[in-house]
Parts: structure tokens; C-alpha cells; sequence
């Protein structure tokens, strides 16, 4: 390996990964994480478009690695993450073991000196159009965003907290935990491919852990677990939940456990924590209503991002938690372009556009309305897919849903739930319909719903309501 190579991780949250995270970075190196959720042909077009020098995988991965190797031709080896006892018989000419490379050597290595600028990581985006774009971080953006996240109104870590982060650290370096409880000497608990309900929760219970981190698909099977159960934590106080909007139904629950539920919201371009959740001191003696309703909302951003929401024509719109439009970021980790300048120059005068439409209001919370690609627009005016989402999921009976725009020959779009039921649950479709009643406006209420056995996801977890739209393209409203 040589500075500047990249070198390639398919694998679960564990300890071999974790020494890579700074074996790889710390000798001048790219550590580039790949996520062995995305199809075959676009974790291949990854390897590839990054030059992967390098790539080590868990031994859970041999089928997809065996696939990828013959589309992969500037590999110079697979490193299998394990010891030679348990070296895979896996169809690969370059077949490493990561102990034996380990155990070669002496411990003595003297780590170079370079540039703070230089590249220390490299992710991709989850690509649901297009092929998958990558950002590149260095040492400085890493470090500095550590900091932040470290930060009392972010994930607030001492040496004193045990933290398990359930977000992989394939997805933007665990939302930054694999850095910052290192940094700050928390202990570390990593639950590798073991994210079923059951398993997290005994975890948790074994290792005491106090703080956590995920995607609210992850939650919801966890909090199905406990409530079967009956079971409650003895140690966990907080859960961060972001990678999407989190359902105001989970935050409650998590309370009822306890458990403060904290939402977050980033972006891969953004190394990835833009906003945290956190009450400030004037909230503190507001009734829990009010608390509520600054829960829900994607938090303030945090010390070094800067944000503002515009409309279309660039104009910057007033701070009063109504007026929404277009979200826009800046600061020192928020990237400026792609990886080998893929997407060309994509700052709007120094700003990122997120892709995301918000309001913030005058305390500086922002929250999340919709994807601009994802609102629905009915007659001219938009419809927040997410707050209708969040409704449905707030029904005793709904597991999971996603609201999508479905053509109409009068309002252009109208609403269409697709909902997944709760095992062995009941709800009909005028029953939901009722249930938006009083919740928002009369004409934000959907127009129909379709129950289906499970919803689609992307690599990361968030609802994939493009294959959603393409299901449901030529579905017939009642209303039409």
C-alpha cells in the first residue's frame, strides 16, 4: 500500500474495521468504506471509478466478493478479515489473510508526517439515480468534525458513556462514532451483522450501553422487540436517529422506555452531521407538548454548519418555522464538489444544495418538509410526504409507510398511502383515510390507500419511493 491508494472496506461494524479506520488513514492512505447493501454491478462500478488498490472484506461478504473480483480488474488483492484458521475457500487468485499481514510485522512502525488536507476517507453516495458519486474527507474535515459531533447539544460523549452505533460504519464513517469515542475514550461496543431486535437489545443490556445510534428501520424492530417482551433498559438513556425523518410515534415510545430520542439529520456531502435535536435551556420548563414540538423538527445546526433556506429564484426566506423552500449549507466539512469532479461544479455561491425542502424557525430549528424531488404538488401547492407519513404510522395498526404523488387529471398529483400493517393488526382503508382527520389540512388528506407486505428501501434505509412511483405509476384514484 502506498499514500493516496484507496483501499476498500466491505464489512460490519467490528474491531478489524475499526483498526483500519486508522491503520489505512494513518499511513497516508484512503480508507474508502463501500456498502455492501448497493446492487453488485454499482458496488463493482465503486471499486472501480475509486481504484480500489486493495479491498478487505468480512467473511459474510465471500459470495458478493467472488462476484465483484472478475469485474474488478485493478484490485491487487482481497484481504479476508479474519485469522488463517478461518481463511474462506472462496474462488479468488488474490486472496489475503488479514491476521497473517498483522502478524508479519514487528508493531515498530513510525507513522509519517503529512498534510492536514490530505484525503484520510472516501463514501459514496447510496446512487438511487445515476451512478454513486463519492466524497472525499481529510484529516483536517474528520478531526474538526469530531469535535463538533463531541459537542454537549450534539452526541454529547465522555469518557463515561458506552456507545454502540447501529449505523454502519459503511454509511459516512457511522455518522462520525467510530472518530469521536476514540477521541473522548468512550467505550466502544460493535454489534457487527447482529441488528435484529433481540440481538441489539441484549447487547445494550450486557454492555451497559448508554448511547446509540441509528436509522428508525432499525428502531422499529428493535421497539417491536421490547414491547412483545415487555422489557424495559436498565443503562440506555439516549438514541439518535437520522438517514431519515424520524416517525413523532417513535420519539414518544423511546420516552415511555426512558430513553431520550434525539433527532439528527446530515448528508454523506456533509461528513455527514448538519442539525441535532437538542432542547435548549428556554425549552426546558415549556410543557411536553411544546417540547414535542421541537423534538420533532431535524434540530439546530451545529457549530460549524451554516444554513438557510431559499426560494426559487435564490432569496433568502424569513426564520419563522412556516416559509419553506430550498435548504442550503456551508461550513469548513461540507464538501465542494465530487470525487474526480463527477457532477462538475455543483455550489450554488459557496452554498451545497441539499436536495432538501425545510422551514427553520426563529430559535433555528430546521425541519425537513420533504425531498424537493419527493413533495407532492396538487394544484399548484405542495404537500409534505413526511408529515403525512408520520400520521399514518402514528395509527396502532401501521408498521410503515410512504406517501407518494399519484397522477390526477384535475390536481395534477394528489396523495397516495402505501402502508405496510402491523403483524396481525387490522385498519381498512376509509378507517386511515378518518384517522387524517383534524391532523391536517382538509385537502392535504390522501386520496387512497394500498396496503402491501413490505415497503422498498435504499442501501442506507431510507424509503426508495422511486421504485414506489414506478409501481404505482398508472394507479387510478377513486377521486379521478
Amino acid at each position: 500500500m502506498r499514500a493516496g491508494d484507496r483501499i476498500g472496506t466491505l464489512a460490519w461494524n467490528g474491531y478489524r474495521h475499526l483498526e483500519l479506520y486508522y491503520g489505512v488513514s494513518g499511513m497516508g492512505a484512503v480508507t474508502h468504506t463501500i456498502n455492501p447493501r448497493l446492487f453488485a454491478d454499482q458496488i463493482a462500478y465503486i471499486v472501480n471509478h475509486a481504484e480500489d488498490a486493495y479491498v478487505f472484506f468480512d467473511l459474510t461478504f465471500v459470495p458478493l466478493v467472488e462476484k465483484l473480483a472478475p469485474q474488478c480488474p485493478g484490485v491487487r488483492g482481497w484481504v479476508a478479515m479474519t485469522d488463517r484458521a478461518h481463511v474462506p475457500q472462496a474462488r479468488l487468485a488474490k486472496l489475503l489473510c488479514y491476521e497473517d499481514l498483522l502478524g508479519a510485522e514487528n508493531g515498530d512502525y513510525a507513522w509519517p508526517q503529512f498534510d492536514e488536507w490530505a484525503a484520510s476517507g472516501l463514501c459514496y453516495t447510496s446512487g438511487t439515480t445515476g451512478n454513486p458519486k463519492g466524497t472525499l474527507y481529510a484529516h483536517r474535515t474528520t478531526v474538526l468534525h469530531a469535535y463538533a459531533a463531541s459537542l454537549p447539544d450534539v452526541f454529547n460523549v465522555s469518557a463515561r458513556e458506552v456507545i454502540l452505533p447501529v449505523v454502519p460504519m459503511f454509511h459516512v464513517n457511522s455518522w462520525g462514532v467510530a472518530y469521536l469515542a476514540p477521541m473522548n475514550g468512550a467505550k466502544l461496543v460493535l454489534p457487527g451483522a447482529g441488528l435484529d431486535g433481540k440481538s441489539l437489545y441484549e447487547l445494550f443490556e450486557t454492555e451497559g450501553v448508554t448511547v446509540t445510534a441509528g436509522v428508525p428501520t432499525v428502531w422499529l424492530g428493535l421497539l417491536a422487540y421490547v414491547a412483545e417482551h415487555g422489557l424495559r433498559f436498565s443503562s440506555l438513556r439516549r438514541a439518535v436517529v437520522g438517514g431519515s425523518a424520524c416517525p413523532p410515534a417513535m420519539i414518544t415510545r423511546f420516552a415511555e422506555l426512558g430513553v431520550e430520542c434525539i433527532h439528527a439529520w446530515g448528508m454523506t456531502e456533509m461528513s455527514p452531521l448538519g442539525s441535532f435535536g437538542m432542547l435548549k435551556g428556554k425549552h426546558l420548563g415549556m410543557p411536553p407538548e411544546q417540547q414535542f414540538e421541537k423534538r420533532v423538527k431535524q434540530g439546530r445546526a451545529i457549530f460549524g454548519v451554516e444554513m438557510k433556506i431559499v426560494d426559487g429564484a435564490g432569496r433568502e426566506l424569513p426564520r419563522d418555522g412556516k416559509a419553506f423552500g430550498d435548504l442550503l449549507v456551508r461550513g469548513p466539512w461540507v464538501t465542494c464538489g465530487y470525487f474526480k469532479g463527477e457532477g462538475g461544479d455543483i455550489l450554488r455561491d459557496g452554498w451545497f444544495p441539499t436536495g432538501d425542502v425545510a422551514t427553520i424557525d426563529p430559535d433555528g430549528y430546521m425541519q425537513i418538509t420533504d425531498r424537493s424531488k419527493d413533495v407532492i404538488k396538487s394544484g399548484g401547492e405542495w404537500i409534505s410526504s413526511i408529515e403525512l407519513e408520520n400520521i399514518a404510522v402514528a395509527h396502532p395498526a401501521i408498521a410503515e409507510a410512504a406517501a407518494i404523488g399519484a397522477a390526477h387529471p384535475k390536481w395534477d398529483e394528489r396523495p397516495l398511502i402505501v402502508a405496510v400493517r402491523k403483524a396481525g393488526a387490522e385498519v381498512t382503508r376509509e378507517e386511515l383515510l378518518t384517522f387524517y382527520e383534524g391532523k391536517v389540512a382538509k385537502w392535504w388528506i390522501p386520496d387512497d390507500v394500498v396496503f402491501v407486505e413490505a415497503l422498498p428501501h435504499t442501501a442506507t434505509g431510507k424509503l426508495l419511493k422511486t421504485q414506489l412511483r414506478q409501481e404505482f405509476a398508472k394507479h387510478k384514484l377513486p377521486t379521478a
